[in-house]
């Protein structure tokens, strides 16, 4: 008797929604921040993210190394979009992922949802922990990659200000020094 698990979870980004959009949605940027998957490819090569369009995930081995065919649909950029899996996933008779992004002042409300539909009832617990983790760490990872660029942004713009007001110390002192010669 299969039995149904679905976990929604939501986290606040700063960032604008067409960004994590394709960060969330597009499997070679996918697989680039999220630890949940080893590799996300677009099916037969080439491939644009579309409604319908086939791609081929695979989970790392502390996920059992599962590989697995989802289909896209409910795209709408930037608003949200999703995926569901092909055929069994494992111990998984479906498994579905949807994203939403609502823009709010500061930043970007990102839910993530995952519904599965287990095979047997007995392993509905454990599948459901697993499950619950994924999207927890998903989101979370999603927020420090958008958070690491933004900190290395403003390290950067930082060292540059910090340069700037060196060189401009220095130009005084040397105005300063030449000032003192003349007198």
């Amino acid at each position: 008797m299969s039995e149904s698990i679905q976990i929604k979870h939501a986290i606040v980004v700063r960032a604008r929604p067409d960004v994590l959009y394709r960060m969330a949605l597009e499997p070679k940027r996918r697989a680039r921040w999220d630890k949940n998957f080893v590799s996300a490819e677009y099916e037969g090569g080439e491939g644009r993210l579309a409604n319908n369009a086939l791609v081929r995930f695979k989970f790392p081995r502390r996920l059992l190394g599962l590989g697995f065919t989802a289909k896209y649909g409910q795209l709408q950029a930037p608003q949200r979009g999703g995926w569901e899996s092909v055929r069994n996933v494992g111990p998984l008779e479906k498994l579905t992922q949807g994203w939403t992004f609502k823009p709010m002042p500061g930043g970007t409300e990102v839910t993530l949802t995952m519904n599965g539909r287990v095979r047997y009832r007995w392993i509905r617990a454990p599948i459901e922990r697993v499950l619950n983790n994924m999207v927890v760490s998903t989101l979370i990872e999603l927020q420090r990659t958008v958070d690491a660029q933004g900190a290395q942004l403003m390290e950067d713009m930082g060292r540059e200000l910090a340069e700037k007001q060196k060189a401009e110390q220095k130009a005084a002192k040397e105005a300063a020094k030449a000032a003192r010669r003349k007198r």
